[in-house]
């Protein structure tokens, strides 16, 4: 009977102990904050840490797959070699935070503040990037292949070698950015600001505009490398209804925006 009691009550408190545990790491507990809290390492799987102040925290390599992080303050944490692979970020405040290499596969980060972040090399395919602030952030070298950045504000980001194969960069603010060595085979940048952009050469003829990268090239809805233009642009002219001076005039281009690239 003795031994039954013990252990009832021994478990009792240790599930009270987890639970308490879970409840300060979600923040339920009220003005509960881990400002510059050490929690490198820790299994945060599944954490509800959403409007949480993490400022300044220490979360390199923690695992925080499916973490709810929603509206979290998160500025200045260094979340480098985090895995944070289908974690809820939407709206978080990550300003000047550092996540080189960490893990954000298929996260949300819809409409978040990653101004001035450290993203080098980190995985973010598929990840939902629309509206974010990415204004001056380091993305060298990071993978952003199928990555949705319709809308987002990019000015200024340096994206240097970065992978957005297929990305969907549509309206995104580019203005200033870097993309020399980016690879940008398939991505979408229809209606994007791209001023000042380096490693993209943009001109208007009389239909569409020829958006020029080494990877590749896009008229219109149009997105090929420039051999492939230069074999079939008069195919490709003649199936979009354009007409023999447009296509013309669309070729000689071609030809000179590939004396750019090989210059």
């Amino acid at each position: 009977m003795m031994a039954v009691i013990m252990y009832v009550y021994f478990g009792w408190n240790l599930f009270i102990s987890i639970r308490g545990i879970f409840r300060i790491l979600s923040g339920s507990e009220s003005g509960t904050s881990k400002r510059g809290e050490n929690l490198a390492g820790k299994n945060l799987v599944r954490a509800d840490l959403a409007g949480l102040d993490l400022t300044d925290a220490d979360l390199r390599g923690a695992d925080l797959r499916y973490a709810d992080l929603r509206g979290a303050n998160l500025r200045g944490a260094n979340l480098s070699h985090a895995n944070l692979s289908q974690a809820d970020l939407g709206g978080a405040d990550l300003k000047g935070a550092d996540i080189t290499r960490a893990d954000l596969g298929w996260a949300d980060l819809g409409g978040a503040i990653l101004r001035n972040v450290n993203l080098t090399r980190a995985n973010l395919v598929c990840a939902d990037l629309r509206n974010a602030d990415l204004r001056g952030a380091n993305i060298q070298g990071a993978n952003l292949s199928h990555a949705d950045l319709r809308g987002a504000n990019l000015r200024g980001a340096n994206l240097s070698h970065a992978d957005l194969t297929r990305a969907n960069l549509v309206r995104a603010d580019l203005r200033n950015a870097d993309l020399r060595g980016a690879n940008l085979r398939g991505a979408n940048l229809q209606g994007a600001d791209l001023r000042n952009t380096q490693g993209i050469h943009t001109v208007k003829l009389e239909r569409d505009l020829i958006i020029a990268h080494a990877s590749q090239i896009q008229i219109g809805c149009e997105k090929h490398s420039i051999d492939h233009w230069l074999v079939h642009y008069e195919e490709i002219g003649t199936n979009n209804e354009y007409t023999d001076k447009q296509i013309e005039r669309y070729g000689k281009q071609l030809e000179l925006t590939k004396l750019t690239f090989t210059e």
